[in-house]
């Protein structure tokens, strides 16, 4: 297959998965297009938004297309670590004998569903740590693989903060993209309304496997980056890090630290989905702009001024973009 016929598949299997998810979601254009360039680059998503706007909807939508093994976590106060990666049990052989035998949790699926994600303990929340990044975790003594694809869509609830705990930094920094879920428009809540109110339920049609999305990851990764637009995805990253020569004026204003490089990693193969689903093997400085926002918004941490002035993330980052020139000379490390 050649790279045209690639890129022309990959657009076609991009938006035959999109119609079957907007056949139950009704608008949040920028949300799915999110989730699914994260699912492509085999990145996680955090998904931030008031209840009953179809962030869980979203996701169980996602699950129906994708022929994919499926679990969900429920998030509680009381939920522990064993409850998520599985545990040893005792169980007898037909011989007689008693044993221990694994029993796995619900994190080895392809696609797992971390449902209110912030109100589990920090304890608990660490055991998604080494699957998120590494695609395995330590449980029952033993070191186990996690099945591939593996992919984690959490949510969370910003505004009932009461018997919640912030994600730590770390486990941010591991979700590629981070996903504001906002209100729908007047039209979008009709037609919400006429399809969870009426006998109006649309069967969602399978289209793609593991071993297919394996394959368009690779692809993903093998879009070329020209050197100048890879230098300008580094000096965006390099202009968020406070106090320095490169910081941007508005980073070493309001930001206690800056993106990691997760972040920089983040806008390349995000950009490279991007360019194929725009029908380029190739990627643009328009590519690195557009997804800028949802993979450093919650990479940048903001200093005690910024939250007294109100300052966002999504501010410093959209000044950035303003601040920084899309060409310079190669930054010297």
């Amino acid at each position: 297959m050649t790279t045209e016929q690639q890129i022309t598949s990959f657009r076609e299997t991009y938006a035959r998965l999109r119609a079957e998810i907007g056949k139950v979601i009704v608008g949040h254009d920028a949300i799915v297009d999110g989730t699914l360039t994260a699912l492509f680059a085999g990145g996680h998503v955090l998904l931030e938004g008031v209840p009953g706007l179809g962030k869980t909807l979203l996701v169980r939508t996602l699950s129906e297309a994708l022929d994919l093994s499926f679990s969900r976590i429920q998030f509680t106060p009381d939920l522990m670590p064993a409850d998520i990666l599985g545990t040893n049990l005792v169980m007898e052989t037909p011989e007689g004998r008693r044993e221990f035998v694994f029993q796995r949790g619900p994190i080895f699926a392809h696609l797992v569903l971390a449902d209110e994600i912030n109100r589990a303990t920090p304890k608990t929340q660490s055991a998604m740590l080494e699957a998120m990044q590494e695609k395995q975790v330590t449980a029952g003594g033993e070191l186990r693989k996690l099945v591939e694809p593996f992919f984690v869509l959490a949510t969370q609830n910003p505004i009932d903060q009461e018997g919640t705990y912030p994600l730590p930094e770390a486990q941010l920094d591991r979700f590629f993209f981070k996903l504001i879920v906002g209100y729908p428009s007047a039209a979008e809540l009709t037609e919400v309304l006429n399809r969870t109110t009426e006998n109006r339920r649309v069967p969602v049609a399978k289209v793609l496997d593991g071993a297919a999305l394996l394959e368009w990851q690779n692809l993903v990764r093998q879009v070329p980056v020209a050197s100048h637009v890879k230098d300008y995805a580094v000096r965006l990253v390099l202009a968020t890090h406070p106090k320095t020569a490169t910081a941007a004026p508005i980073a070493s204003q309001f930001l206690r630290f800056g993106s990691s490089p997760r972040g920089a990693q983040t806008l390349l193969l995000a950009a490279k989905v991007r360019a194929l689903t725009e029908g380029r093997f190739n990627v643009s400085f328009d590519d690195i702009q557009t997804v800028a926002t949802a993979a450093l918004r919650h990479r940048l941490i903001l200093n005690f001024e910024a939250e007294a002035e109100g300052v966002t993330t999504d501010l410093i980052v959209e000044q950035v973009l303003k601040d920084v020139p899309k060409e310079a000379e190669a930054v010297k490390v």
